[in-house]
């Protein structure tokens, strides 16, 4: 049996994979944005809900981010091992999302 290994995904998961991956690193770049623009003089909140009440549009698209690229690394994953996908980029963008995984785990499990 032959593997045919593409650059481009051919499954809908494979496609939700890669545009999952590709708004991660735009939102979070919005995001950081915000930081200067929007709320230059707004202290950061202990915590994420008190962030997102004083500073909503910063923590919301900067969480958004966040579970984009959880949610690309989920989805990629289903497309990979379910559905046989075997697309270049879909292996690219599960492996973005299972390093930021792997980033906020770390951070849940040992915070500054």
């Amino acid at each position: 049996m032959k593997v045919r290994i593409s650059v481009l995904p051919k499954t809908k998961l494979g496609q939700w994979s890669l545009g999952l991956a590709a708004a991660m690193p735009v939102l979070l770049l919005i995001g950081m944005s915000f930081t200067n623009l929007l709320y230059e003089s707004v202290p950061a909140g202990s915590t994420i809900l008190e962030d997102i009440t004083l500073r909503p549009a910063l923590a919301l698209t900067m969480l958004t981010g966040m579970v984009s690229g959880v949610s690309a690394f989920i989805v990629g994953l289903i497309a990979i091992i379910r559905q046989k996908e075997r697309a270049v980029l879909v292996y690219v963008a599960t492996s973005v999302g299972a390093f930021l995984t792997i980033f906020l785990l770390g951070e849940l499990i040992s915070p500054h």
